[in-house]
């Protein structure tokens, strides 16, 4: 048979168990229980803390609101007055946090802060730490139990021997070819 007979005979096979797949019932929904993708975490802006927050004082310049709460996420061109601090962290099996802060200025100073209520920086790494489920590891070793179903090796001589194992002999072929 030539090469491209054999290729198209290949081809046939090869489309011929995809049309046996693809017909068969669940086949699909099995395939992509099996086959999950990873997902990262997501975190997009600043982490505000509630220590950050008790920082603020009225009368504070643009400036020094910054260097407590870093850059905001939001400036609107719109809204020159208010400064919009969001937090979001989004983790696969657990629930999206979401956090909002927004800073309100009078003639370039701090006026006053609203917002969610924002959680301590401990309180935030204890809910990072709490939420995430750890994988089930499984037992790597065999309980006696398990053990006694399989017959005990014997040794041909008891004690340790004295003389050295010979090393396995073995043989390469020529690294060039004898024809040059």
């Amino acid at each position: 048979m030539s090469a491209p007979a054999r290729w198209g005979a290949r081809r046939g096979a090869i489309v011929l168990l995809a049309a046996v797949l693809a017909g068969c019932a669940g086949t699909g929904e099995r395939l992509s229980n099996i086959v999950t993708p990873y997902k990262v975490a997501v975190v997009q802006g600043n982490f505000v803390s509630r220590e950050q927050v008790q920082m603020l004082q009225p009368g504070m310049g643009r400036q020094q609101v910054r260097e407590i709460l870093g850059t905001p996420l939001m400036v609107s061109v719109f809204h020159g007055d208010r400064w919009e601090y969001v937090f979001t962290l989004k983790r696969p099996g657990v629930e999206a946090q979401t956090r909002k802060l927004t800073v309100f200025f009078k003639d370039n100073v701090m006026d006053h802060v609203e917002g969610d209520e924002m959680p301590s920086e401990s309180e935030f790494v204890a809910s990072l730490t709490s939420k995430v489920s750890k994988p089930k590891v499984p037992q790597l070793e065999a309980t006696d139990a398990q053990l006694a179903r399989f017959p005990k090796a014997e040794s041909a001589a008891p004690g340790p021997s004295t003389a050295p194992a010979a090393p396995p002999v073995a043989s390469y072929p020529p690294l060039e070819s004898p024809r040059r």
